[in-house]
């Protein structure tokens, strides 16, 4: 999925979920991570769960940290074994990432 939409964001609450599976599929080496919703099924490849993770974290394990964001970046340099198309922290201030959320939130 690309490009970016103008409809509000859709909220899942834990209830929305059905089930959640993580699986290594045959002659692959990377995880995938299966989320089936009430009337929606998704599968994350293995590093946009861990972008959200590291998201996660970098907010529920900082003092005062209150937002956190990735972006997409093309990385014409990268490690060996790394995708072309990485979630990189931006260089957005956190009130600006909070005034964003709340605009689109609201």
């Amino acid at each position: 999925m690309s490009g970016e939409s103008n409809s509000k964001p859709i909220v899942f609450r834990n209830s929305d979920v059905k089930r959640i599976v993580a699986f290594i599929p045959r002659g692959h080496k990377h995880i995938r991570l299966y989320i089936e919703f009430n009337g929606m099924k998704i599968i994350l490849q293995e590093a946009t769960v861990a972008a959200i993770v590291r998201a996660y974290v970098n907010v529920k394990n900082h003092p005062i940290r209150k937002a956190y964001e990735l972006v997409s970046q093309r990385l014409t340099e990268r490690k060996e074994g790394y995708a072309e198309y990485q979630l990189i922290e931006s260089n957005r201030g956190e009130d600006e990432i909070l005034l964003d959320m709340k605009n689109i939130v609201d």
